[in-house]
């Protein structure tokens, strides 16, 4: 197939015994469910999906322990209970995939699910049998997102992807960087092809990707995806002990973890955010951060300049 290019958080909660930490969160966890998560449009689509997702990398990699794996599967059951519905994966998160697989399954298939994962492997040939397995460990019927990992032999994939959405069996194509690796690359992508998606690291303290990604995803219609958005679990470690700042409420938030996230969320290009846990009461706590007064663009300035002082 030839392709045609396109012009146009932690714990401050994690002093706290796990039960009183959900009776802590059990308002805001009550007002999610009373009242759906903010969601964002899919610029290529118009679909709207909450603004915060679930991610795999790490926390869900437990093998074949079955209390570990249904301590997982207790999480999704939380965040799909809080109106979540993007989660993410990808092969290279090791047991991951299975273990997703193994929470749906005792979910029952959640209907409210998009499914976002990712091809990575140097051979282009092997591609699709990947993605095949994928689906297997999943159990699902399709992906709504396949993405090309850290744009590993991006060309040939891209063309898998592409030919998987022209015949039905895929419904959105994207790339993921990490770290801010690439980005001169990945930003000739966006530009030459029709991205439904692209996957970024971004946070209050790496903002990288204000200058050029955000802008050019907001100007080509492409959807944004955040990871790292704690630095996995660093930025959150930092805080902590330190005083949430008394206007934190003026935007809804009860934890640096929320306030952490509504930074990413507001900005006006991002779609979704995907924070990674294995605790309920911070699956809980994520959720909540999609609810409430959003920052404006003075706020954000605000938010990162305090962060950047502590």
């Amino acid at each position: 197939m030839t392709l045609t290019p396109k012009l146009s958080r932690r714990s401050l909660l994690g002093l706290m015994t796990a039960a009183g930490a959900v009776a802590v969160l059990a308002p805001s966890s009550g007002r999610a469910q009373a009242e759906p998560p903010t969601t964002r449009p899919i610029p290529s689509s118009g679909e709207s999906i909450p603004a915060v997702g679930l991610g795999s990398w790490i926390t869900f990699n437990v093998g074949d322990d079955p209390v570990l794996r249904d301590e997982c599967a207790d999480v999704m059951a939380a965040f799909f209970e809080a109106g979540g519905r993007m989660i993410d994966s990808s092969p290279m998160y090791g047991s991951s995939q299975a273990v997703i697989g193994h929470g749906l399954g005792r979910l029952g298939g959640p209907p409210a699910l998009f499914s976002a994962d990712k091809v990575w492997i140097s051979s282009p040939a092997a591609g699709p049998g990947q993605i095949e397995e994928s689906r297997r460990l999943w159990d699902v019927p399709r992906f709504d997102l396949l993405q090309v990992h850290n744009l590993l032999s991006w060309e040939r994939h891209l063309e898998t992807l592409f030919a998987m959405k022209a015949e039905g069996r895929l419904r959105y194509v994207g790339i993921t960087t990490s770290e801010g690796r690439r980005h001169g690359e990945f930003e000739r992508i966006m530009r030459d092809y029709p991205l439904d998606f692209v996957q970024v690291s971004y946070n209050v303290l790496d903002r990288e990707v204000e200058e050029r990604i955000l802008p050019l995803a907001a100007e080509r219609g492409i959807g944004v995806i955040v990871n790292r958005p704690f630095r996995q679990g660093a930025l959150t470690r930092g805080l902590e002990g330190q005083a949430l700042p008394g206007w934190a409420a003026e935007i809804g938030c009860e934890t640096w973890a929320q306030l952490l996230l509504k930074f990413i969320i507001s900005h006006p290009a991002v779609t979704c955010a995907i924070p990674a846990t294995t605790r309920i009461d911070h699956v809980r706590e994520n959720m909540a951060a999609a609810h409430g007064p959003m920052p404006d663009e003075a706020m954000r300035r605000r938010m990162a300049a305090h962060v950047e002082d502590l």
